[in-house]
């Protein structure tokens, strides 16, 4: 049974992701800092390493060097993302961006491990939980859908994935492109090299080409040293560009060298050097008709447009929706310290005839909800809140960081009897210009990617910020 070692400060996040792995049948300990894995652990005894990157005293990088011959995983915000990247040049395997799914982190340890075992030279019988060749092939051990539509999907995943050609995943928000773009590496030759993975809606229009192709020091103001872009951290793997049409201009065309002469040239460099890159693009908007306004390039988008794999919206797979239920149910049960907990009929009912405008990741945090809030060993209807039908996720309380008081976003008065896409579009409208979208999205109870999502979805541009 291969061992892992867990080093995170946050004991909620250390805790979900020790139940999360023993769950899946690994043997794992855990600390707070490296101080402390040192004093009750011997790291390199361990099969695997899962560190946040920013931890009390000595930075979770500081176990690449104490133990070298245990591969680590590095956990880090979005925010830090480019000290991810370096802490990858440093020796870390792989990283994994919080917050993470438990299929994302599942998917990251058993490709890490299936790598380590496959590279022994002894003949030790030890296998992670999914051994390797069912991991390269099977995307449905990365992805769930029993419908003809997922099967179909599954499919044509594995005849494109062994390739090199470019993939553009078609599918609305909430439907899993980024499980399938995991998949698509994990099941490829490049799998043990870095899949890189950027929301390109996530980062301001100002910064975009550098983090895509870095940058020389001194190339703009705040450059005060050089940086390595992503797609140069993703050399000899798989790059994943997420919301591919929120890309500005300029970021177009230079993506558009990057597949046609396989280079990059960083933001303020005179040279130009070469890179060897996967590329795996996803989109829920309609690339071809943004190409008739102007907005995207026509020859990037037949550049990425080599092979299409469209993630059906789970209202075109009704038959999964129990299923991925029950499998969401389990996991959050056996986080909350709730195992036995079952959906009633009626309950099943509801989650049948509720259209999902927010897909799969909908359907998750709805069991999410249900399993909070369930005080017995049965989900009822109510529990699960779905008598709304314009798409937005429940909005919860938010915790207001430094006095721990607790507010709840205010929702609008009965007798106005607005739906909550009507309250989301006043709080927006009524509060961006002096909240940023942190705020907004705390204030909500949403993370940033959902604000971008629904503001897209009801047409909200976002406020550019001035002088940027």
């Amino acid at each position: 049974m291969p061992r892992i070692l867990i080093v995170e400060d946050e004991e909620i996040i250390r805790s979900a992701v020790r139940k999360l792995l023993q769950h899946a049948g690994y043997d794992v300990a855990d600390a707070g800092s490296v101080e402390e894995a040192e004093q009750g652990h011997e790291p390199d005894e361990f099969d695997l390493i899962i560190s946040d990157l920013r931890l009390p005293g000595a930075p979770g990088t500081e176990l690449i060097n104490r133990a070298p011959n245990t591969p680590v995983l590095i956990m880090t915000s979005y925010a830090s993302l480019r000290s991810a990247v370096d802490s990858m040049k440093m020796g870390a395997v792989e990283y994994i961006a919080k917050p993470f799914d438990h299929d994302e982190m599942l998917a990251a340890v058993e490709n890490i491990l299936s790598r380590r075992l496959t590279g022994r030279d002894d003949t030790t019988t030890d296998t992670a939980p999914d051994s390797a060749d069912h991991i390269r092939s099977d995307p449905a051990s990365i992805m769930f859908g029993e419908c003809e539509a997922m099967q179909k999907v599954f499919t044509l995943i594995r005849k494109v994935a062994p390739t090199e050609t470019t993939v553009l995943i078609q599918g609305e928000s909430g439907t899993g492109k980024e499980l399938a773009a995991r998949a698509l590496h994990l099941l490829s030759p490049r799998a043990a090299k870095p899949l890189i993975s950027v929301n390109c809606a996530a980062i301001p229009e100002s910064l975009i080409e550098s983090e895509l192709f870095g940058h020389e020091k001194g190339s703009f103001t705040g450059a005060v040293s050089a940086r390595t872009g992503l797609i140069e951290a993703a050399d000899g793997g798989s790059l994943f560009l997420d919301e591919i049409g929120e890309l500005p201009p300029e970021a177009q065309a230079r993506l558009l060298r990057v597949l046609q002469e396989g280079e990059i040239r960083k933001v303020g460099s005179t040279q130009s050097r070469q890179v060897n890159v996967r590329m795996i693009a996803a989109t829920h908007r309609n690339l071809k008709a943004m190409t008739r306004t102007g907005e995207f390039r026509e020859d990037l988008y037949y550049r990425l447009n080599v092979m299409q794999v469209r993630i059906p919206p789970l209202r075109e797979r009704r038959s999964d929706i129990l299923g991925l239920a029950q499998r969401f149910l389990q996991r959050q049960g056996e986080k909350m310290g709730k195992p036995r907990l079952n959906l009633s009929p009626e309950a099943m009912r509801a989650l049948e005839r509720h259209r999902w405008p927010g897909n799969v990741r909908e359907l998750e945090n709805a069991i999410e909800r249900a399993t909070i809030l369930c005080e017995s060993d049965l989900i009822t209807p109510s529990l699960l809140d779905l008598e709304y039908e314009g798409g937005d996720e429940y909005i919860p309380e938010t915790l207001v960081e430094g006095n721990n008081e607790q507010v709840r976003a205010r929702e609008p008065e009965s007798s106005n009897d607005l739906s909550l896409e009507d309250y989301f579009q006043h709080f927006v409208l009524e509060n961006q210009d002096k909240m940023s979208e942190t705020e907004l999205a705390q204030k909500l109870g949403i993370s940033r990617k959902s604000l971008w999502e629904r503001r897209q979805r009801l047409g909200i541009p976002r406020k550019k910020a001035s002088g940027n």
